[in-house]
This record gives structure tokens, C-alpha cells and sequence, in this order.
């Protein structure tokens, strides 16, 4: 087994910028809002770069080489890795969870995510909750247009990471870029997007039904207290460790040993550059690499000076 570099897809999105361009992407406009990193979804499967399975993506590789993943049980790919730029504010909006897209949006997944800070401006913040305490003050206050009092913000800081479980009412604002580890769900229902108009002049679509309908009432903050550990030359922090995902931050400075038999592992650069040696290959990456680790891989090294967001399912 061998890593498998993947190239990433690019979503252009009415909130998007240029920001991505720092990770040595070529973006398709200056309205690039999404990479999608590591993916299977099928509105955007990543595809293969290196070695036997180049050129293939990776929601096929799950079905044709399940072997790659400990033969996973799940249908589909269960993660979505993204890098998002919010160079202006995104709508507000909150996702369902497993049992209420199965029912309602053709089997796709739910979405519970989280998200990692990689920069941010000045001063930034982040809607993040809602102050309704029952369903009647939350539809009140939607009907009314009481944003202001009925949206959470919260101050945020590049390094923060924030767990975001399905029905939280959330939006990331203006001047922040995020990495985000979700379910591999493209499901949004949109709830507030300030009166914003498309290319065309149309307002967008909200989807107030289903969003009341998901929204966890009262809010509940999902604090994750990350545990910190030194490696080698490695600090690694758990941030979360939930039944949909584990997420990890490497800072790597010198070089590391890691062991992960029976797990696959994604690994998105943010930061630095290194190698990755395993069975005497050396592969090297750089800010803006993705790769995928398949079960079996057993131990190898990470060595220069780089941070990797990791996850797994």
C-alpha cells in the first residue's frame, strides 16, 4: 500500500475569493468559494494522482478497491474534506442529520462538521447558534426577521476549531479561511442569506421548512477540549474524536514516527513543506497537499517543517 495523492475540485460560490490561491491552486475564477479536497461525493469526487490508481477518483476507488479502506461496510465514502475561502459572509444555514436526509433528501448523508481556522481577519467572528429557547420563539423570530437578536456570533482566531454537530444554525462571515472535515453530504438548507441577489438578479432559494424542521432547539455549544501530545519533533492536537470523525492537527518540526495499522487516514498540508517515508519511498508534499493513507500502511515518517490537518472516520 502506498499514499494516494489526490487533486482537488473547485466550486465557484457567489461568496467566494481568491484566497485559495496561497496553496498553489489554479482557481477557475476570482469567485472560487470551495476545494474540495478529499472527496468521493459525486457532485465532486477528488481523482487520483500518483501510482496504479492515477487518474481514477475516489468514489470509484471505494467500490472497485475497498481493500485501500479495511473493506468499509458504508456504501459511499464517508468523509468530505474542504478548504473554504468566505471572502464575503455565507448565507446562514444548518444541515440535518443521518435520519432525516435518508428520509428526505434521496439517502444522502447527514452533516455534522467541524472546522479548523487556518486564517482569518482582524477582529473576525462567525455566527454560530441561535438564542430561541422552543421551536414557537425560533419561528417568531424567522417570521419577524430578528436576526440580530436571534443569531449567536462568536470571536474567532486563526488555530481556533469548532465542532459543529447537524441542526446548529452556523455561518462563517467575511475574511475567513477554514478547513473543514463534514460528512460526505451536500445538503444546506438555507435559513437567513441577507437579501442577497445572484449573477442573475434573482434572490437565492432558503429552505425555511426543512431548516426549522432540523434546527436543535435550544442551542447546545459542542465544546471539544483538544488534548495535546508531543511526538518526536511532533506536537499533535486531538480535537475531536466523535462516532462520525477524528480530527488531528500535526506540527511537524524535524521529523516524526507514526503507526496506523487498521485506519485510513486523510491528510490535507496547511502550512510548511516535508516528506513522508514509508518502506523507503519518500514522497514529498507542500502546503496544499492531499493525500490518502490506506489501511495496512503500518508505520512511516513524517519529517520537515509543516502543519497537516488528519482525520478519520
Amino acid at each position: 500500500m502506498k499514499p494516494l495523492f489526490l487533486k482537488p475540485v473547485f466550486k465557484e460560490r457567489i461568496w467566494g475569493g481568491t484566497a485559495l490561491k496561497e496553496f498553489g491552486y489554479s482557481l477557475p475564477s476570482d469567485k472560487t468559494g470551495e476545494c474540495w479536497a478529499i472527496s468521493a461525493h459525486p457532485n465532486g469526487p477528488s481523482e487520483v494522482e500518483n501510482g496504479p490508481f492515477a487518474g481514477k477518483t475516489l468514489d470509484k476507488l471505494w467500490k472497485e478497491s475497498p481493500e485501500i479502506f479495511g473493506n468499509p461496510q458504508g456504501e459511499v465514502f464517508p468523509l468530505l474534506t474542504k478548504i473554504l475561502d468566505a471572502n464575503m459572509d455565507l448565507s446562514v444555514q444548518v444541515h440535518p442529520d443521518d435520519t432525516y436526509a435518508m428520509a428526505n433528501e434521496n439517502g444522502e448523508l447527514g452533516k455534522t462538521e467541524c472546522w479548523y481556522i487556518i486564517d482569518c481577519k482582524e477582529d473576525a467572528d462567525m455566527i454560530f447558534g441561535h438564542n430561541a429557547n422552543t421551536k414557537e420563539e425560533l419561528v417568531e423570530q424567522i417570521e419577524e426577521g430578528n436576526w440580530n437578536e436571534l443569531l449567536r456570533r462568536v470571536k474567532i482566531k486563526p488555530g481556533d476549531f469548532f465542532y459543529v454537530p447537524s441542526g446548529t444554525i452556523h455561518a462563517l462571515c467575511e475574511g475567513t479561511l477554514v478547513l473543514e472535515t463534514q460528512q460526505s453530504s451536500d445538503t444546506t438548507y438555507r435559513v437567513y442569506d441577507y437579501d442577497r441577489r445572484d449573477d442573475q438578479g434573482n434572490l437565492r432559494d432558503l429552505h425555511l421548512d426543512k431548516a426549522i424542521d432540523v434546527t436543535a432547539v435550544p442551542h447546545q455549544d459542542s465544546k471539544s477540549v483538544p488534548k495535546v501530545e508531543k511526538r518526536d519533533d511532533a506536537e499533535i492536537t486531538a480535537f475531536v474524536q466523535s462516532e462520525f470523525f477524528s480530527v488531528y492537527k500535526w506540527d511537524v518540526k524535524g521529523s516524526a514516527a507514526f503507526n496506523f495499522e487498521d485506519k485510513y487516514l486523510l491528510l490535507s498540508v496547511i502550512k510548511g513543506e516535508g516528506s513522508l517515508t514509508h518502506n523507503g519511498e519518500s514522497y514529498s508534499f507542500k502546503k496544499g497537499s492531499h493525500v490518502i493513507l490506506p489501511v495496512g500502511m503500518g508505520e512511516f515518517t513524517v519529517s520537515g517543517e509543516c502543519e497537516l490537518i488528519v482525520s478519520h472516520p
